[in-house]
């Protein structure tokens, strides 16, 4: 008996000793898009009933079967679920470093800034979703432009409005740090890369109005972008018919450097060649991002953000053919071309910051950052017409052709623009975090120089005889000279907290701030408070409301402050808006799938506004503060898995804003004569009455690696500047702007994928191709008009025609990308 008991010990014994030889260790940590570590998440083996959970400090260790591949499956509520694959000798250790992405349709959201996010007026934007939307501009701009109450009617362009601001009143930031582009860009041909390199990104943040006073002096909308934090090697790559990128990002062994590099080229000449205007398109855009880290001490880091970007255009015009007019009316233009256009915009950007972290919730950040842009926009080119009108006969032999000639002449346009800048500033952020409550500071100083030299001129010849008509002398039609030199500096600092109050029937958000600014051009201070209130009831369903209101002040900034004939104002004063805003949103689960319903109406009073005109992406200025008006809408988005595992949306929003510009005028025929008469209220060039807009994701049921991207958008026609200098009037509108582009993709390799050693593709994360049709429809969109003046038009009123300048056409792209 003593010696059975003591065989059977030594068989278990050994049989521990065979099991522990036939598995290995899986250590590693799971963090947060910021950093943070994240505590009970789940790790899981796929298919089995092995798992752990993470500790409070996101380590954790995991037994793996030995001999096998597995998938590994990191969860957590509140964060999307992340996958890899994994294949361990026996006795074998390896160490994992992973970031879970935090997931804005969760249905329960547990941490204290998830719940106060959702109770602002800020939505997450999901990064992964950046990868597949086909663009022709950059994948942030894509996404932002597809969101509720934007618009956008360029596809060459990175610019957006925002329920009826124009480009120059949308914030942007980076790290903390606030971005600007180039000041001369007058088309979308002539516009680069935006700023934001998407293959940077870990999170971002906007608001569409109504944001903290945390966010400066901006009246229409705020994008807030965090860059990532390496917390291994990695790296992707992309080349397309459009450019090309390439980013790699690490960490050192002891993981307090990390590196995060990026860079791109983009040229447009693909697509430009589908415009109207016949010739040798030149564009050649590129930039260099880097970011780096360094932890001093558990408590102290420093990083350091740059960024160079170099924008040349060049474009030597030959021929252009444009049919317009009516039905009735049916016309052409022939335009021949001689001369050139050559422009070069660029961009530096270096920022240094400090991060403190002294105790627990309690974050200190100073920075100190330069911007510098050197920008010069040059021409020369010599352009004559001929404007037709059409037969429109049905079934006649010359059904098309020209048949009668309405105007002739020649239009030489010259340009030497230069333009120098500088932006230095120096801040302070400070934040400090308890259970229910966040307190916000911060204070900043800013130093802006610019040098602008402009000397453009343009003379027009119709029939003859120069335009306007001079029997003693010649005179240019248009004509602008001026040399400005501006330097000005500014302070700014705000002041905010948030309160979460959990009461007996409902959870209360709570967020006041107040924003001050000195704006030392001519001694203008601005003094912004702001509010927002967000209540969660105890409903079974999972709603929020929250309601909006706050001062926004826009002090001019250099095009601003540029009057039509080149002179600066000295006089001129900030813009300034009032925001109230009234929403809330529903999270719910159809089809065992979750979903988010988002409404806002708002109602924005402005004063004290600068008048300007859109001509393509140009904002041309009137120089002074005489307009004033409104801006009132409503946006929805449905957002959610309308296919399991692929996220879609749609929005819908309606907007009116007008203004009232002292002094307009317009002009009525009584039957004999032309009469001027006040033009009263009238639509602001951002009028967009109607936007819808659709991002579809989709997938073959049996394959999901095969995906389809359908990205579309319509918006009824803006408002048309007046070609008059002096008038802003206008009631006459361009066509509706309507795109569909669309997108199919395969998977090659996905992360979990496991190849044999002699397969090259193992050293790749994952690999896949897309194909994309850019305007799928064919569509004629209008970027903008082209004014041609004549002696006399075909009624033989001395006149203009209006001749539509249209956007690209259809186009197919290939792309592949691959990360390692």
């Amino acid at each position: 008996m003593k010696n059975l008991l003591l065989s059977f010990m030594l068989l278990i014994l050994t049989s521990s000793l065979i099991i522990g030889q036939e598995h290995g260790l899986l250590t590693g940590s799971v963090r947060d898009s910021v950093g943070d570590p994240v505590d009970l998440a789940n790790v899981a083996l796929l298919g089995t009933q092995e798992g752990t959970m993470t500790r409070a400090d996101g380590t954790f260790e995991l037994e793996i079967p030995a001999g096998r591949s597995y998938t590994v499956v990191i969860s957590c509520v509140g964060y999307r679920t992340k996958q890899f694959a994994i294949r361990l000798q026996s006795g074998e250790t390896q160490e994992r470093s992973l970031a879970l992405q935090r997931d804005v349709r969760s249905i329960k959201e547990v941490s204290v800034s998830a719940r106060q996010e959702r109770a602002s007026t800020f939505h997450r934007i999901d990064v992964e979703e950046l990868n597949y939307m086909p663009t022709t501009t950059g994948k942030v701009a894509a996404i932002i432009k597809s969101q509720a109450g934007v618009s956008s009617n360029n596809e060459l362009s990175s610019q957006y409005s925002v329920r009826g601001g124009n480009f120059d009143e949308n914030l942007v930031y980076v790290n903390d740090i606030e971005i600007y582009r180039p000041f001369l860009v007058r088309s979308g041909q002539q516009e680069g890369l935006s700023f934001v390199n998407s293959d940077l990104v870990s999170s971002v943040k906007f608001s569409a109005g109504g944001y903290d006073a945390r966010y400066g002096d901006k009246m229409a909308s705020a994008l807030d972008i965090t860059y990532k934090r390496p917390r291994k090697f990695a790296g992707s790559s992309s080349v397309s018919l459009l450019g090309a990128s390439a980013h790699v990002e690490g960490t050192s062994k002891t993981r307090r450097f990390t590196f995060l590099a990026g860079y791109r080229y983009k040229t447009t000449s693909y697509l430009l060649n589908t415009l109207e205007t016949t010739g040798d398109y030149k564009p050649q855009f590129s930039d260099l991002q880097t970011l780096l880290t360094y932890q001093l001490s558990r408590k102290l880091e420093i990083s350091f953000l740059g960024n160079y970007s170099s924008n040349t255009y060049q474009f030597i015009p030959q021929t252009r053919d444009t049919e317009f007019g009516t039905k009735d009316l049916p016309l052409n233009l022939r335009i021949y071309y001689e001369g050139q256009e050559v422009d070069q915009f660029d961009t530096y950007l270096g920022a240094l910051s400090l991060n403190y972290r002294p105790l627990k919730g309690l974050s200190l950040k100073f920075t100190g950052s330069a911007f510098k842009t050197s920008e010069q926009e040059t021409y020369d080119i010599l352009g004559q017409y001929l404007i037709n009108e059409l037969d429109n006969t049905l079934g006649s032999d010359t059904y098309g052709d020209s048949i009668l000639n309405v105007g002739i002449g020649t239009v030489l346009t010259h340009a030497r623009n230069y333009l120098d800048a500088i932006v230095v500033s120096a801040a302070h952020l400070g934040s400090y975090q308890t259970e229910n409550n966040r307190l916000q500071w911060g204070l900043s100083y800013q130093y802006q120089d610019f040098y602008d030299r402009i000397n453009e001129w343009e003379m027009l010849d119709s029939s003859g005889y120069s335009l306007p008509n001079d029997e003693e002398e010649l005179v240019l039609s248009e004509s602008k000279h001026a040399e400005n030199r501006i330097v000005y500096d500014q302070f700014s600092g705000f002041l905010q907290n948030t309160w979460e109050i959990n009461g007996a029937e409902a959870d209360m958000f709570v967020t006041t701030g107040v924003r001050a600014t000195v704006w030392n051009f001519n001694q203008t201070t601005m003094i912004s408070p702001r509010v927002t209130i967000s209540t969660q009831p105890y409903w079974e369903r999972d709603v929020m409301f929250h309601v909006s209101a706050g001062y926004y002040y826009q002090p001019p900034f250099y095009k601003e402050m540029r009057m039509p004939d080149g002179t600066i104002n000295e006089e001129i004063l900030p813009q300034r808006s009032i925001h109230l805003l009234l929403g809330g949103d529903y999270i719910f689960s159809l089809w065992d799938r979750p979903f988010k319903l988002t409404g806002e109406a708002y109602y924005k009073w402005l004063d004290d506004l600068i008048p300007y005109k859109i001509e393509n992406v140009r904002l041309s200025y009137a120089g002074e503060n005489i307009s004033q008006g409104y801006a009132r809408g409503i946006d929805f988005k449905l957002n959610g898995e309308f296919v399991h595992g692929a996220e879609s949306w749609m929005t819908l929003s309606l907007l009116q804003t007008r203004e009232d510009v002292e002094g307009d005028y317009y002009y009525v025929f009584n039957g004999n004569n032309y009469i001027k008469m006040p033009a009263g209220e009238f639509p602001r060039p951002t009028d967009q009455l109607l936007t819808f807009g659709l991002y579809f994701q989709d997938y073959f049921p049996n394959n999901p690696g095969y995906k389809v991207h359908l990205n579309a958008f319509y918006g009824t026609g803006l408002p048309l500047s007046s070609p008059n200098d002096d008038q802003y009037y206008t009631q006459v509108r361009m066509r509706p702007y309507r795109r569909v582009d669309i997108g199919f993709s395969k998977v090659i390799k996905r992360e979990t994928d496991m190849l044999g050693e002699k397969n090259p593709l193992r050293f790749f994360e994952s690999i896949w191709i897309s194909g994309e049709i850019f305007n799928l429809l064919g569509i004629n969109n209008e970027a903008s008009y082209l004014w041609i003046r004549t002696i006399s038009d075909q009624q033989g009123i001395p006149g203009q025609f209006g001749v539509p300048n249209y956007l690209t056409g259809r186009r197919f792209n290939v792309r592949i990308t691959v990360s390692f």
